[in-house]
Parts: structure tokens; sequence; C-alpha cells
């Protein structure tokens, strides 16, 4: 009878990445591959003889990769380290580098930007150093960049800075990023991700969308991130086409022509109706929108529409709700007349922009509440917001409205911090 005996054997490999190239040259220390998982050894089994007792062994090298896990980027995480994958080409089939754009710098859109970053967050794509995605994409923050911003490699954040210039927080838009690279130790604190939008008044607060664990994700986040608050340096890319609008802003034109009046109405659902929503938000319309927009066409995309439309001097049929050729010229060029705070909303009791008190309540999350709390500051009434004002009610904004109504005269149930429409009147006035 034989028992067993192991041999450790380097592993040929047939990966020609430049990671696992420079692996297979003879110098000494760790080395970072494509992405692959790759055993450090493989076993040979051979033949001894029974008699043959079987020694007390060191343990094997544990299989770990060559970067500790990638922080949670929580609240009040301090400073762990956040690995990341190295400089790499895209990742082709069978680990072949991907054919690639000839242009270094590829023009896109800030629509284009925000899309192909929503694509990963909405398949909750998992974080990994290593793995790469299906559109040939290193699953990491970096690589999530690299992604949105089209790329014909896979940057990391000591690199991904020659593709875009600095810029102030002032001049942030959609599809910019926040890079933050720590060149003494690029594995503590480094990190990237991309800007959404402002979600508050004060610019406190933003949408972010970022590659992290488990999974590729879009939040609310402080300004400009949870930790290591002083090294975020804003970006613009370098190849964002001057006439794309996108998610972003106006004065852009959109990616896509206009569909076709098919694509708009009751039951219409694709993704062109998203795309509209997008753009009447970015032309002042957001008060219309709970949450989204999104690719169901609802009643709120008809009102934002129906504004917009109102705000270009339009009446009757010309201000249906519905998009025709003309709306949808004037947003996707960022012509024409934008929806102005005051307008933006229906006039209720008499008051015009006064939505109603639904909007003013417990769990209320709307543009309206964000608009009452811009105005409550402008008037004085600031110091009640250590954050915001912000579209979610909360206590701050009562104490503040309540404030006001004191001021007018108002005692009991008529100085109960929730605005009414003479509230809103005089507060607007």
């Amino acid at each position: 009878m034989t028992v067993p005996v192991f041999e450790e054997v380097e592993p040929a490999s047939d990966c020609d990445c430049p990671g696992c190239v420079q692996g297979r040259r003879p110098a000494p220390g760790p080395r970072s591959g494509c992405g692959r998982p790759t055993a450090r050894s493989v076993v040979v089994v051979a033949a001894a003889s029974a008699s043959a007792a079987l020694g007390a062994a060191s343990p094997a090298a544990a299989l770990t990769p060559d970067h500790a896990p990638h922080r949670q980027a929580l609240p009040g995480d301090g400073e762990p380290d956040t690995p990341q994958g190295k400089k790499g080409p895209l990742h082709g089939p069978a680990g072949k580098p991907a054919t690639v754009p000839a242009d270094p710098i590829p023009a896109t859109t800030r629509t284009d930007i925000i899309k192909r970053a929503k694509v990963w967050v909405a398949a909750k794509v998992p974080y990994s150093m290593e793995k790469f995605w299906s559109d040939g994409y290193r699953q990491d923050c970096s690589g999530y960049v690299s992604m949105a911003w089209g790329l014909p490699n896979n940057e990391w954040t000591g690199s991904l800075g020659q593709f875009g210039t600095k810029i102030t927080k002032e001049d942030l838009q959609p599809g910019d990023i926040l890079l933050y690279h720590n060149p003494d130790n690029p594995e503590k604190g480094s990190h990237v991700v991309i800007f959404g939008g402002w979600t508050d008044y004060t610019h406190t607060y933003y949408t972010v969308y970022e590659q992290t664990p488990p999974h590729a994700r879009s939040q609310t986040t402080p300004y400009p991130y949870w930790s290591n608050t002083g090294k975020y340096v804003p970006y613009r890319y370098k190849g964002v086409t001057k006439s794309a609008a996108g998610a972003g802003g106006s004065g852009a034109k959109a990616s896509v022509a206009y569909p076709g009046a098919s694509y708009f109405g009751p039951g219409a659902d694709n993704q062109y109706v998203t795309l509209l929503g997008e753009m009447l938000i970015a032309r002042g319309a957001g008060v219309y929108y709970d949450k989204g927009p999104g690719p169901v066409w609802g009643e709120a995309d008809r009102r934002a529409t129906r504004a917009f439309q109102q705000a270009q001097g339009w009446t009757g049929a010309e201000a249906d709700g519905l998009p025709g050729p003309r709306t949808w010229d004037l947003l996707a060029t960022g012509r024409g007349t934008s929806v102005t705070p005051q307008a933006a909303g229906p006039a209720s009791h008499g008051v015009p922009g006064y939505p109603g008190r639904q909007y003013f309540r417990p769990g209320a999350s709307n543009d309206y509440v964000t608009q009452l709390g811009a105005q409550l500051v402008k008037k004085g009434f600031g110091r009640f917001y250590v954050h915001g004002p912000g579209p979610h009610w909360g206590e701050a904004d009562r104490r503040a409205v309540e404030a006001f109504q004191r001021t007018q005269g108002w005692r009991g149930g008529a100085a109960d911090g929730y605005p009414g429409p003479e509230t809103w009147r005089r507060l607007f006035a």
C-alpha cells in the first residue's frame, strides 16, 4: 500500500495580461495578476513506501489575495485599507485583452456616464479586485469609474486623474468624479466615486454612485465623502462632449433623437420615459417627482412636461403634458425657458406654488420640502438645521416653520410647524 507524498510545483500560466507576464519574470515579490483566480501551487501526488510514516508537515500557505478586503465605506468608518486592482487591459475571453477603441479618451455624454453607472447598481455587481464583469471591467472602485467613463483600459486611482481635469465643488455636475489617491500608501484610504447630483439646497449632500462591498450602490452621501473628507478632489472627464447633457444639467443634447409620440402617455413603459424625466428634472421640474423618474409613464411625467411647456408660453393643446418634437428638442438642446421654482407646483387654495399639506408630514420626502427649507434659511431661520435643508421632512423643518409662524403672531394650532397655504404665501411673499 502506498501513501501520498506532496510536492509543491509552480504552475504554468498562459495568461498574457501585464500582471501575469510580470509575475512570470524571475523577480522576487508578490505578483498582480489579471484578476482570474490562480493557485500559487499545484499538488503532485507521488508513490511512496507503505512503511513510510506520515510526518507532521507545516500547513500550506493560505490562498489569500494580495490585498485585504475593501472597506464598507459606512458613516464614520474611519480610514481602513482600501485596496484595488492595478492598471490593466479590459478582460476578454480566456483572460486575453479585449478589443478596445483606438481613442485613448473616447467621447461620451453625461447621460451615458450615469446610465452606465446605474447598470452596475441595478445588477448589484459584486465587489472584487480580481474578477471582471461581462463588459470587461474590473469589479472594484476604479474599474467602475473606468467603465462609466468608457475608458479603453481598467485604470486605478493612481492613473484616473490623467483622464480628467481638476474642477471646483461649485463646478460639479453628474458624471464627474471625486478622487482620493494616497501616493504614499495607495491601499490606505484611496477610493473614487461618481457624482450624481446635489440632493439639498446647501450642497451638503449628493447622490453617489460607487463600487464598494458587497456590491455597486447609489445613496445620499455627505460632501465630499464619509472618510478622508479633506482629501477627495473633484475631476471632470476630458472626453465629455459639451453638447451632451445628460442627467446633469441644462444646455445639453440628449444622446438619442425624439422617438415618437407613441413612446409617451398612459401605458408607456420604456427607457425614453426615464430620459424625459431626467431632462425635465435638469430643467427645474424635479418638484413633480416624489421618486424616480422611471420607465413607467405617470402623472408626475405629464405634470412636469406640462410645466415645461407652459414655461415656453404655450397654452391649450401645445401644453397638454405630452412631449412632441418641439418639447423634446428644447429639452435635449438646453434651449427654451426652464421651469421656475415659483411655477414648479400647482396653485393650491389660490396660492401659487403651494402643493398641499400632504407634502409636509412625517415620512414625506420631496423637493417641496427642500424648497421650503431653503426659503426658511433665507428668511433667517436656518439655526434649526444642523444639516440641510433637504428633501426629507424632519423635526428641524417643523421647528423652523413653527418659529416663522410665531413671528406672524400666531399661537396654538395656527403655529403647529406644518405649513398651510397662508404660511406658504407669507413665506414666499
